[in-house]
């Protein structure tokens, strides 16, 4: 059986897997070799970001079972995959507690003016300007993943109130104020000072955040997108800011990645612009080694993986998802 990595592994973390997979063939692929192995793997652990001819891997007949190292599988679940007896788990929850160090960042420089202060500190300007306050806000979380959770529990000390929509709403987390189906986003929209988006990307969720959508949002509230660019669609939010409807956006993540250099995005001071990292963490490549090898235990045993998706929807229930106390 062959394990094929394509993410940026250390020999000690190869050294780790073939621990924890005796007798398999383990090879580093990388994003440099990735299309080139694929079609020879039984098993995929990590995320392929350049162009893969998965007609040929499927034609190929052999994976078995893909364990992506991020929580969106926009990058593999094409309709060959999700039509296959492929398996697909994720990584969904493994990086919560960075992304919402990354929410925090966004939400608490939209409301203190922070790219204000930082073009008048520029121009050596000391100017005090007008700030806003997160204690009293209604937050509304939309996708109550391990993201969304994650977020709850950061959230929840500040003094506000926390609401939040899911596909499976669930087992709510003790400290959500309220949790409505996916199809009562309205609602949420309507009542939220701030919207943080922590959705999955599919069929369903794709520029779901159109013109129709920003218009039900409150007059002055804020965005923050730490889900994927193409939940929103640019122009509109653009049109929205322009309007003076919405206060701010921060956003993690673009529709087109990289966001180009003539979007308007880049001048509007209420806009903050960080490039994809709300992921990213010093223990990252050691996280998604430990759930993978937890994982192979779990395949080599006839069990499911945590994280197992339902690749019609891009994410897994949530009574299969990895707890970090498992």
């Amino acid at each position: 059986m062959q394990i094929v990595l394509c993410y940026p592994v250390e020999s000690r973390h190869v050294d780790q897997i073939r621990a924890a997979a005796p007798g398999c063939e383990v090879v580093n692929a990388g994003q440099e070799r990735i299309d080139e192995c694929l079609p020879s793997a039984d098993i995929l652990i990590g995320h392929a970001k350049v162009p893969v001819d998965w007609d040929r891997v499927l034609a190929a007949g052999k994976l078995r079972w893909i364990q992506s190292s991020a929580a969106g599988l926009d990058h593999c679940l094409v309709p060959g995959v999700i039509d296959s007896d492929i398996v697909v788990s994720s990584a969904s929850g493994l990086f919560a507690p960075q992304v919402a160090e990354q929410t925090f960042s966004l939400l608490f420089g939209l409301l203190r003016r922070s790219p204000l202060f930082f073009r008048a500190e520029a121009e050596r300007q000391f100017v005090r300007l007008p700030t806003d306050d997160l204690r009293g806000k209604t937050i509304g979380i939309v996708g109550m993943g391990g993201n969304g959770r994650m977020l709850v529990r950061a959230l929840s000390p500040w003094d506000v109130r926390l609401v939040g929509t899911d596909y499976y709403p669930v087992d709510p987390p003790e400290r959500l104020d309220q949790l409505w189906p996916a199809d009562e986003l309205d609602r949420l929209l309507e009542v939220s000072d701030v919207v943080i988006l922590t959705l999955p990307l599919n069929v369903h969720t794709q520029r779901m955040f159109d013109e129709a959508c920003f218009s039900k949002m409150k007059a002055g509230s804020y965005l923050v997108n730490v889900a994927r660019g193409a939940v929103v669609v640019e122009t509109a939010l653009v049109k929205a800011l322009e309007a003076g409807h919405l206060a701010g956006a921060g956003l993690d993540v673009t529709e087109v990645e990289p966001l180009a250099a003539d979007s308007l995005l880049w001048d509007d001071p209420r806009v903050i612009i960080t490039p994809h990292v709300g992921a990213q963490s010093a223990r990252r490549v050691d996280d998604t080694t430990d759930l993978a090898c937890i994982n192979l235990q779990r395949f080599f045993d006839g069990q499911p993986p945590y994280n197992c998706v339902d690749k019609t929807l891009g994410f897994p229930h949530p009574s299969v998802v990895w707890r970090r106390s498992q």
